[in-house]
């Protein structure tokens, strides 16, 4: 039991979590406060890192576009949250978009994203992508077979224009098991806060989980290259998956005052995968 005297033997906050860590077992309900306490560690560095970064990206006149897709409730939004946190709202963006409008069903699909793409000295986050053409569109109806066929011919010759003109494009792909899935669906739902994010293509996850899996390897497949590689998180471990991919774009640039708030900065292999045939991916 913890006593007011075994408290007054603690002089910093470290003494306390030690304690616990040694204690784990006396103390089962602080194992969650543990585990935060150390993800909490490692993050408020990487998102130092992430703050000199961005000003190397503002002074160089980079132009950086991080694709964060994955099935509902992969953790994208989450990891997105993270990685902005403290980054200058000026030289930064999320862009989400809502459902085409009318108009904008009739122009080139690829118009409505190119206005978000990032200009010089800038990161721009997307939540989901033109890629939603690629897996959710055509798994739920929201396209036709030929609108497909035209999407996944032109995407590669679109991010090779993008890549000429000097855009840096990172598409992470967010892997979760069918499991953690239902188990994060059923979740939202008990929490008030959270049951906006259920939505219908969630209600339909479960059921057409194969058929996600088969565009998802069609995507994959026809959309990974040299230039704009795909990179698969294993997100079953939200946390885990957050710091990996921070670290993942951390590692692919040689920025000024690069380590001083984190001194290794590469990703676990174990999670963060370049898209090979044979990666084992979670949501198979």
């Amino acid at each position: 039991m913890i006593t007011e005297e075994l408290l007054s033997t603690f002089r910093k906050k470290s003494d306390f979590v030690n304690y616990l860590k040694l204690h784990q077992q006396e103390y089962p309900s602080f194992k969650a406060a543990l585990t935060k306490n150390i993800y909490e560690n490692e993050l408020l560095p990487l998102q130092a890192e992430l703050v000199e970064f961005q000003r190397w990206v503002q002074k160089e006149n980079k132009k950086i576009a991080i694709i964060f897709e994955g099935r509902d409730a992969s953790g994208k939004g989450g990891t997105i949250k993270r990685f902005k946190e403290h980054l200058n709202p000026r030289a930064m963006r999320v862009v989400a978009l809502n459902k085409p409008t009318e108009i904008e069903k009739s122009q080139w699909y690829f118009n409505r994203y190119i206005k978000e793409l990032p200009n010089a000295g800038e990161i721009v986050f997307f939540d989901r992508s033109w890629y939603n053409r690629a897996v959710v569109e055509p798994v739920m109806g929201f396209c036709t077979p030929e609108q497909y066929q035209t999407f996944i011919i032109q995407v590669p010759e679109f991010e090779h224009m993008l890549y000429e003109a000097g855009t840096i494009l990172i598409k992470f792909w967010f892997s979760v098991s069918k499991e953690e899935q239902q188990r994060r669906f059923e979740k939202r739902l008990n929490n008030p806060l959270k049951k906006w994010k259920f939505s219908p293509v969630d209600e339909k996850g479960q059921e057409l989980w194969d058929d996600f899996t088969t565009y998802k390897n069609q995507m994959f497949s026809r959309t990974h290259n040299a230039f704009s590689p795909w990179v698969v998180i294993k997100a079953n471990d939200k946390k885990q998956a957050r710091l990996e991919s921070i670290k993942y774009v951390l590692s692919l640039f040689d920025y000024e005052n690069k380590g001083n708030n984190y001194k290794s900065i590469l990703p676990d292999p174990n999670v963060v995968q370049r898209y090979f045939r044979n990666t084992i991916q979670l949501d198979r």
